[in-house]
């Protein structure tokens, strides 16, 4: 059965490596009750916020992964600019924008938190894991 986990935290790099660091990292901290019913919405959500906190954000960017016990998993990524992500239309042809549409289509939940010098994106996926 999964329990509370305290938040894991990871700086991650200001370059390319970020995206791929942050999926790692992601699996590291994933609670094996929650594991196979999160994993790749968590990781597809993860690439999307790290990329828009890289291209949009300032350093540093830091994820931070916590499992919340039987209600799922949450997940938060902060820069240092409190400019808020915007949700965008896209159409087929647009190469980007489509970032937070996935985080709102995808995720259970969403939401932006943010400070006078910074801003954190969160979702949260309620995959429930099954009794024990």
């Amino acid at each position: 059965m999964c329990e509370m986990t305290p938040p894991a935290r990871a700086e991650l790099p200001l370059d390319l490596r970020a995206v791929r660091a942050a999926r790692r990292f992601l699996g590291e901290q994933l609670c094996t009750a929650h594991h196979s019913r999160v994993e790749d919405e968590a990781e597809l959500l993860v690439s999307e916020l790290i990329g828009n906190g890289l291209r949009h954000g300032l350093p540093p960017v830091v994820l931070t992964v916590e499992c919340d016990g039987r209600a799922g998993l949450r997940v938060s990524v902060r820069d240092h600019d409190p400019t808020p992500p915007v949700r965008r239309e896209t159409g087929p042809e647009d190469e980007s924008g489509r970032g937070m549409g996935l985080v709102d289509l995808v995720s259970d939940e969403w939401g932006v938190e943010t400070s006078p010098r910074s801003k954190s994106v969160w979702f949260r996926l309620n995959r429930s894991a099954p009794a024990v």
